[in-house]
């Protein structure tokens, strides 16, 4: 039995994600993804101006006159979800934490690909990937995507006690997202197009992303809270890591300690981005305070440009 409060969650974004894609994603979405490649389509006679590469000479022996192969771009593609699910991802101080947001761009991004066409499969990853979702088309499977992702029980967890409608959800032990991005290398066969959800407050994944870009067009989804990068003056407050379960009592009246903090998140943000540069991958930043589709947006309109000018 689904949790009426999950059920209600799950009618909510497909309500809002639904519309979200047919008014802003859809035309954005066709053009800024390429297809798999040229398919045969059929044979006509020759016109002037073809390409004499195009001829078929088979067909044109057997017919006594020139004819020329058709093709037409294979534009059906399939779309992975790495989607994190380790315990940072509760954090969030805005709008939603991080899972909400996660599911939100999760459904946007699952309708833009079959209003495609295209099928939708998923990864959810903790310490360990936790649930393997194969590729499927079709607005059912689409909420099954997020439902997956509202309603996730990590296996690590082992068996999971009753708890109250308004608790949150347990999730993964910490966040690896080396072993998600070898997993994608391995379940995808076909070449397609990634987007890794995470807050990428990991280490040691750099060489899978860089394995996972030379096989899949894969684009980091980064969620952003504004708490990460630096910490309010609330005098004495107890820092919990969510990951760890270490607590912490920090004096946050300090300038010196909020500034040494904001540092910190600075460099490793820029560190970063420099990784993804470096790989040459197309990247999209999401705060749980702002709006989830400018961004995706931006990030296709960006990469349409890019195609129409190669």
């Amino acid at each position: 039995m689904i949790p009426r409060e999950l059920l209600a969650a799950l009618r909510t974004i497909e309500i809002h994600t639904a519309r979200l894609a047919n008014e802003n994603l859809s035309g954005t979405y066709t053009s800024s993804f390429k297809g798999q490649g040229l398919a045969f389509r059929e044979v006509r006679p020759y016109q002037m101006g073809d390409d004499v590469r195009s001829i078929d000479w088979n067909v044109s022996a057997r017919m006594s006159e020139t004819f020329v192969k058709v093709f037409v771009e294979e534009r059906e593609m399939t779309v992975m979800l790495v989607v994190d699910l380790s315990p940072s991802e509760r954090f969030g101080t805005q709008r939603a934490p991080k899972t909400r947001v996660a599911s939100e761009v999760a459904a946007l991004l699952a309708f833009s690909a079959i209003r495609n066409n295209d099928r939708v499969g998923m990864i959810l990853s903790t310490s360990q990937v936790e649930r393997i979702v194969p590729p499927k088309k079709g607005e059912k499977h689409v909420m099954r995507v997020v439902r997956e992702i509202l309603g996730f029980e990590p296996r690590s967890a082992g068996v999971v006690a009753a708890r109250a409608p308004d608790a949150p959800p347990p999730l993964g032990a910490q966040t690896d997202l080396k072993t998600a991005l070898e997993a994608l290398v391995g379940v995808a066969r076909r070449r397609s197009i990634a987007f890794v959800v995470s807050d990428f407050f990991a280490q040691g994944y750099e060489r899978a992303l860089a394995v996972a870009a030379r096989k899949h067009d894969v684009i980091p989804v980064v969620l952003v809270d504004p708490r990460d990068m630096e910490l309010p003056d609330v005098g004495l407050a107890t820092f919990e890591d969510l990951e760890s379960g270490e607590s912490v009592l920090v004096d946050t009246s300090d300038p010196y300690v909020r500034a040494s903090y904001a540092d910190a998140m600075k460099k490793l943000a820029l560190a970063r981005s420099q990784a993804f540069l470096k790989l040459g991958v197309d990247t999209v930043e999401i705060r749980t305070g702002g709006s989830f589709v400018k961004p995706l947006r931006d990030l296709f309109a960006r990469r349409a440009r890019r195609m129409r000018t190669r």
